[in-house]
């Protein structure tokens, strides 16, 4: 293991530093003005600084400390490689604060932003303007929380190694953490780890929500040709939405096994004009409208004519502008695994696996890296590990069973992800129909219900459903269990 090092702010040391790669965490904080668009800039000029962002936290919501007397803030951090010396990456977050409005003002008081270097390389810092690992890391919840964020839970590294050593405990930093109080800060302090979508942040350990899914083509497997006209697709939908429906999620694509692909001209013909519709329906305030897509050109328009969200089958592997697309946009992200494309996902060679979780899990892994170095923050994505999509029955089971392992081997890589929102969509899946002798899609709705219920006992967040009315349902028996685990415990 490479030893940490000691470094005292003397000229030839610094050009010593300077002239290697050194791997970064920068904790960000803002509590004044539009907030999230203060951390959107800060990353933006971060990068242009010459900073490589490869992994970010979770986004927290969090009281203010020190002085109480202030907004709520936003806080998170980044992982991340640069050349810059420590003194060097100091003038360069300095600079960003200044120029998105940070003034001395009081010290802990209201700022637009706040970045701090809390480890820079394999190195202990002391000068007398820079002091790393910063010296509060240890006491701040609102700073730990996103700092083993960008960290996985084996140490894979032998910088990460050292950032470990630096705690003031010796079970490294996860100790540190359980002394504050770990996850129970999340109920003591007020900590929430949210999501921004349309225009609030969401905090999705308080329910499940239900998406409803309104397919507008004539070849889906379940309600392909049922909304032939903009009509009957809104009738549908004011329909699912008195029924409990949280979110809208549109697609004019099909993605059943063996589906032949169209254009994006004519995927875009059928969604515009029932986006257009449905936005500016009054039930439709305090709701959501996502689009299934794995076209960047269709998630782009379906963005400008009011999609809150943007719903890939295919992780981003089907088109390789869709991360960039969706990283502009600044719109949630639901990466979902698939090996293929909807015509070979079923192929032999796409539904082998020697441990379907723990396959799935890296693969979705790999996605959302692919995702975050396009600059898509993990706090803007949502995981879905693609029940019926490359799976055969016995692995859609085994996915169901296993949503925690899922998390578990995802934490090993990055914790951020393993706590991203998990979306599940079983709803009347082929393998339902196998288990129950139901031969037509619309005769599986209870067994979706089924599904749906085990899949939020193991810790699904959002439910993919055709049959809204009985899946919401079943969703408030589920975090009313739920709920009582945790009052329970």
């Amino acid at each position: 293991m490479t030893a940490c090092r000691s470094f005292f702010h003397s000229f030839p040391e610094a050009v010593e530093v300077h002239s290697q790669e050194q791997e970064v965490v920068i904790a960000l904080g803002s509590n004044v003005g539009d907030r999230l668009n203060n951390f959107d800039e800060a990353l933006h000029a971060m990068r242009k600084s010459g900073i490589e962002i490869r992994r970010h936290g979770c986004l927290y919501e969090t009281a203010p400390a020190y002085v109480t007397d202030q907004p709520r803030f936003l806080n998170s951090a980044v992982r991340g490689i640069t050349k810059l010396g420590p003194h060097d990456l100091l003038g360069a977050l300095k600079k960003i604060e200044k120029d998105l409005g940070r003034t001395a003002g009081i010290r802990y008081g209201p700022r637009p932003i706040d970045l701090d270097i809390l480890f820079y390389g394999g190195f202990k810092i002391n000068s007398d303007i820079l002091a790393v690992p910063h010296e509060r890391i240890w006491e701040r919840s609102f700073v730990m929380a996103p700092l083993l964020d960008v960290l996985g839970t084996d140490i894979e590294s032998d910088t990460v190694a050292c950032w470990h050593s630096f705690a003031k405990h010796p079970g490294g930093l996860f100790e540190s953490w359980s002394k504050l109080g770990g996850n129970s800060l999340f109920e003591k302090e007020g900590m929430m780890r949210v999501l921004p979508i349309g225009n609030r942040l969401w905090n999705w350990s308080e329910r499940t929500w239900v998406m409803g899914i309104v397919n507008l083509t004539p070849d889906s497997f379940s309600d392909g040709g049922k909304y032939p006209s903009v009509e009957a697709a809104v009738s549908q939908v004011r329909l699912m939405l008195s029924e409990g429906a949280d979110i809208i999620d549109f697609g004019a694509q099909s993605t059943r096994p063996m589906a032949s692909r169209i254009s994006v001209q004519e995927e875009l013909d059928r969604l515009l004009p029932v986006l257009e519709a449905v936005r500016q329906l009054p039930e439709m305030k305090g709701k959501l409208i996502s689009v299934d897509t794995f076209y960047s050109k269709v998630a782009l328009e379906a963005v400008k004519s009011g999609a809150d969200l943007v719903n890939d089958v295919s992780g981003g592997q089907l088109d390789p502008e869709m991360h960039k697309v969706v990283a502009a946009l600044k719109v949630p992200y639901v990466a979902m695994h698939m090996r293929g494309d909807p015509s070979t996902m079923q192929n032999s060679e796409n539904v082998q696996y020697s441990d379907v979780c723990k396959e799935v899990a890296s693969e979705l892994c790999s996605r959302v890296g692919e995702a975050e170095l396009s600059g898509i923050p993990a706090w803007r994505i949502i995981i879905d590990p693609g029940i019926g999509f490359s799976k055969k029955t016995e692995q859609n089971l085994e996915i169901l069973n296993g949503l925690p392992t899922i998390r578990a081997e995802i934490a090993k890589k990055s914790l951020a992800t393993s706590h991203v929102p998990m979306l599940i969509g079983p709803s009347r899946k082929r393998f339902l129909g196998e288990i129950c002798a139901r031969s037509a899609a619309s005769e599986r709705d209870a067994a979706t219900v089924a599904s749906i219920t085990a899949g939020i006992l193991a810790g699904a967040n959002v439910v993919r459903v055709h049959n809204v009315k009985d899946n919401a349902d079943a969703a408030k028996l589920c975090d009313a269990l739920l709920q009582k685990r945790r009052v329970v415990s």
